[in-house]
């Protein structure tokens, strides 16, 4: 028998090879990590700053970005930009998209994601092309990278301020939707550079293939994961089983020729919303919170580097080009919502002008739009300063618009305050000091530094206070169908109440099940109650 020791020790390391090739991939995967290490710690301190600061995650990153030294770089390559970056937040989006909620505003999503983007598209790159003096094929590509809106920025001015929830899936629905138009859009763009030419019918031909030809890829591959799901029952299997659709949908949808973007968009709509209903809800739970980080990583990375990318001098220089940017995509926003709004209010429930307003104000530009201008074809006319522009007009927006957002949807006031509403929050008010006044209580007495007797009479004082508060409420919801306040009913209101408190309830079993307190069959069954009783509320 031959002892691993003594096997080892006749080899004669020095008699390996020594490719200098391998010693510099190496060292560049070394560099690499030692990058990346660099970059997550930056991004914990970032978070804790804006926190801090009350400033949105994603601006944080970005100026952390640009003060960061120079020398540090990771070397991202424009196909694993495109190849990996852009289908997981697609399909992160999309597999927290309920179906449900669409349907009632599906009208102006398709509409605002559809003829929307191709007329703002348009009217962008004439501007562009005219005031920047662009090549038109350039400034086409431009006009479409910058006709993505990043829905991060204006959830986030939402959670700020309280808005109708129908305004808030329209945003949501349509950034989803846009996004596989505008990349649809591009690869057109790209075929024709590319080509040399174009005619009008091969560019609808290639549309029509690009729009269908996903679909059909992203139902197939969706219905197959949603039997694969019926097979598993682990969530680790599961993981692994969405990371290969979402990614392998991409690829195969490049190498069919159809469009990759509506692909992913389309498999991930079928397992948000079919092969999620069929598992445990500690599955789920488990699923949703992996591509949620999955996102907020792949979100993290690309503003930080483009924050290093840029060297501040270089974009000082591009502000002025990227405020003529701004302007040129807000004109073509106008003249894309308000006349097409204004024809489908004929159609469709009606968008009030003030929720269009909140549509044009919230056209900030995100991570997306910077991972597209990066995966740009080579050889683009001017293509270094096109991402370079691009880069410096997502930063302005970003520290611009998304910061004045949140000020723009309060003045906008899209939630009339009522009395009844004072009166609520006043109760609730109630509630949330007395609870808390009664936990502190309770430690003082565990600690010995309070006496039993002053802590019964005190806590009793609370607990008279709570017992008020909730009685008044209880009259209010007892009350939801005959409340009028202002010659309205007060309904919507109450069930948005109604859905907060549902949604903390699904909030508490998802918790109770990560930490293996409740059984699956028993909350899988009080969980369908809880969607079946937010499914019931009043659409806002």
């Amino acid at each position: 028998m031959i002892k691993l020791p003594a096997l080892l020790a006749d080899i004669n390391i020095q008699s390996l090879p020594a490719e200098p090739e391998l010693i510099l991939d190496n060292l560049a995967i070394t560099t690499l990590v030692e990058n990346l290490i660099i970059l997550l710690l930056v991004a914990t301190l970032v978070a804790l700053v804006a926190r801090w600061l009350k400033i949105p995650y994603v601006i944080g990153l970005v100026l952390a970005g640009l003060a960061i030294p120079r020398g540090l770089s990771v070397g991202l390559n424009p196909e694993l930009i495109l190849n990996l970056f852009l289908p997981i937040l697609i399909f992160e989006a999309a597999i927290n998209t309920d179906i449900s909620s669409l349907r009632s505003t599906i009208k102006p999503i398709t509409v605002l994601a559809g003829p929307g983007v191709v007329l703002s598209a348009a009217i962008t790159a004439v501007l562009l092309k005219l005031s920047l003096g662009l090549a038109w094929i350039t400034a086409a590509g431009v006009s479409v990278i910058l006709t993505i809106t990043d829905t991060v920025s204006v959830i986030a001015a939402f959670r700020t301020v309280p808005v109708p929830r129908r305004l808030a899936t329209i945003v949501e629905g349509e950034s989803m939707l846009n996004d596989g138009v505008a990349m649809v859009l591009l690869s057109v763009i790209t075929a024709i550079h590319l080509q040399g030419g174009f005619s009008a019918g091969e560019g609808i031909k290639q549309i029509f293939v690009a729009f269908v030809g996903g679909g059909l890829v992203g139902l197939g591959l969706g219905y197959l994961c949603v039997g694969l799901f019926r097979q598993l029952n682990d969530d680790l299997s599961d993981i692994l089983l969405t990371v290969s659709v979402s990614l392998g949908t991409f690829q195969i949808g490049q190498m069919l020729g159809v469009s990759s973007a509506i692909a992913v968009v389309v498999a991930g709509l079928v397992i948000g919303n079919l092969a999620l209903k069929e598992t445990s809800a500690s599955i789920k739970v488990t699923l949703l919170s992996f591509w949620e980080y999955a996102g907020f990583g792949v979100n993290t990375l690309i503003f930080l580097l483009v924050g290093i990318e840029v060297h501040p001098s270089i974009l000082l220089a591009t502000i002025p080009a990227a405020l003529i940017a701004i302007v040129a995509y807000q004109i073509g926003r106008v003249f894309s919502i308000y006349p097409l709004v204004y024809l489908l209010n004929f159609f469709d429930r009606p968008i009030p002008l003030r929720w269009q307003h909140v549509l044009i104000a919230g056209n900030v530009k995100g991570s997306l739009s910077m991972a597209l201008a990066l995966a740009l074809p080579l050889t683009l006319p001017g293509r270094d300063q096109v991402v370079t522009l691009v880069f410096s007009t997502v930063m302005v927006s970003l520290i611009g618009q998304g910061l004045s957002l949140p000020w723009v949807v309060k003045k906008l006031q899209l939630s009339k305050p009522s009395h009844l509403r004072k009166k609520i929050a006043s109760l609730q008010l109630n509630l949330v000091t007395a609870k808390a006044a009664q936990a502190e209580l309770k430690s003082l007495l565990e600690t010995g530094s309070l006496p039993k007797f002053l802590y019964e009479e005190l806590f009793a004082d609370y607990q008279a206070r709570i017992a008020n508060s909730e009685q008044e409420l209880r009259e209010f919801y007892n009350q939801r169908n005959l409340i009028f306040s202002e010659g309205e009913v007060e309904k919507e209101y109450v069930d948005g109440l109604y859905r907060r408190l549902y949604l903390a309830e699904k909030g508490a079993i998802s918790d109770a099940l990560s930490k293996g307190l409740l059984p699956d069959d028993i909350s899988d069954e009080y969980l369908q109650v809880l969607n079946e009783k937010l499914l019931a509320l009043q659409d806002d």
